[in-house]
């Protein structure tokens, strides 16, 4: 066989439509089923890992720990590095109108292209000011403010494109291959960023120019590898929202074209044809998905448990314990290591018995390992055992919820309006988790309510009870 077929969330008829050039009308075939040759899916799914690739390189000098260490070479107060930490969760709340204006395009690739080309080209100016400041034409308040500025609106562009983004790439990925695909894929950028990390901290470390001129060689390295990352998108089989949207109305499959519309050769040619009138709104409203809505009270628990202990590992161990940040370095490259070996094994793991089952069997683990921080002393044992075991068992485990996470949202999203449904998904788990840290950081902060002691073992209660809404979720076809 030459050909497959795309995979769907929605029962397939013996009908399909089919794309033409935008002056052309739209047919119908009686064909049995969209196909699609095998190079295209094949060649889509290749473009999409090494975009991966790039954008991981793209996001070292965008976000993470070398933008934070910028940051506090410019004297940032914590409000500052609030803001940083915040900003990311918090525009997440935008994507459900980034997937009302997706739904009414007729690109997946151009709407993207507008989307994060306009986000890459707006670190530009942050370069600039880098730049402008080892000139001193810039202050060091004046770089934060600018810095933070970017860092908003590109966030905000990114909120607005994820989820079409998302939605594409859930029509290109055939359902049997989404947990070794993904896997696979995020096992390239796992790799990718366990290099890139270190290599870009030596270069900003030990830059003759200093560390500020040190980054903005790294922020030029990320913007250039960002426009690659765009560039791979190209190469993926294109999607036309309309026509995806289409198939509640039709009851048939989308149908995919190559960015350019006049490349047109891997689409099957209709034996007959009859014109067809736009989709009516013919499926239920998204209130009325009881099984979406489900994931999405799983899914909003889930992350304000875990985020309310998540983001004070670190410093349970650099403030409490007070270890050397080389050790809390090596941990964490240990976790990531441990992250990227399970990947693979995890998707095709899912594959055979389904991403629920693994999120409530893993999910427990997860769920207790926030006490397996107790009791740990900067001993020998802690050191040199007890904490690179924990991290490796992290890296494994987080792997799984992860990977699963991302399928079973894929697979219970109708096809219809798909990215808004994964946009009011993200919207609900940015809330959450930044409700979650704010919980966390004021118990901590108060020795007198438990301190982090009180955060990880009210989070570990708060994750068992979060996994109880996975008991009522149905996976498709599992």
């Amino acid at each position: 066989m030459d050909y497959v077929s795309i995979e769907t969330t929605t029962p397939l008829t013996s009908e399909i439509l089919q794309v033409t050039p935008p002056e052309a009308t739209l047919t119908l075939t009686t064909e049995p089923s969209l196909r699609i040759p095998k190079d295209a899916i094949r060649t889509s799914l290749k473009a999409s890992t090494i975009d991966s690739v790039f954008a991981t390189v793209y996001s070292l000098g965008t976000s993470g720990i070398l933008l934070s260490n910028f940051l506090i070479e410019l004297d940032a107060s914590p409000v500052v590095f609030g803001m940083l930490s915040s900003i990311p969760m918090l525009v997440n709340l935008i994507q459900p109108l980034g997937a009302y204006l997706s739904e009414r395009t007729t690109s997946r690739f151009q709407y993207s292209m507008w989307i994060f080309g306009t986000a890459r080209f707006l670190w530009l100016i942050l370069l600039i000011g880098v730049i402008l400041f080892n000139w001193g034409s810039f202050s060091p308040q004046q770089l934060e403010i600018l810095t933070l500025s970017i860092l908003l609106v590109t966030n905000l562009l990114g909120g607005l494109g994820s989820p079409s983004w998302l939605s594409w790439l859930a029509m290109i990925v055939p359902r049997r291959l989404r947990g070794r695909y993904f896997g696979l894929r995020n096992s390239a950028a796992s790799l990718t960023n366990l290099i890139c990390v270190p290599l870009a901290g030596l270069l900003v470390s030990h830059w003759y120019g200093g560390t500020i001129q040190g980054f903005g060689i790294v922020l030029l390295i990320s913007i250039l590898s960002g426009f690659l990352s765009l560039g791979c998108q190209y190469f993926k089989v294109d999607v036309n929202p309309q026509l995806q949207n289409a198939i509640s109305y039709a009851g048939r499959n989308a149908i995919a074209q190559p960015p350019q519309t006049t490349k047109v050769s891997h689409i099957v040619e209709p034996a007959t044809t009859s014109e067809i009138t736009p989709p009516q709104n013919d499926s239920p409203s998204i209130w009325k998905n009881s099984n979406f809505l489900m994931f999405l009270f799983y899914f909003g628990c889930w992350m304000l448990a875990v985020n309310i202990s998540s983001p004070f590992f670190n410093l349970y161990m650099l403030d409490t314990l007070n270890l050397d940040v080389s050790w809390v370095t090596l941990y964490g490259s240990l976790q990531a290591g441990a992250n990227l070996l399970m990947l693979i094994v995890w998707g095709k793991l899912a594959d055979k018995i389904g991403n629920r089952r693994i999120l409530i069997i893993i999910g427990i683990l997860v769920a207790l390992t926030p006490l397996l921080w107790l009791g740990i002393g900067a001993d020998n044992w802690g050191i040199w055992i007890w904490f690179p075991l924990l991290h490796i068992l992290l890296g494994g485990v987080w792997a799984a919820i992860d990977l699963c996470n991302n399928n079973i949202q894929l697979s219970i999203a109708p096809i219809k309006n798909q990215s808004i449904y994964f946009a009011i998904a993200s919207a609900v788990a940015g809330v959450s988790g930044a409700l979650g840290t704010t919980i966390g950081s004021i118990i901590a902060q108060f020795p007198q309510y438990g301190g982090l002691f009180a955060v990880f073992i009210l989070s570990t209660g708060l994750r068992l009870v979060a996994l109880m809404p996975l008991f009522f979720v149905q996976e498709p076809g599992k």
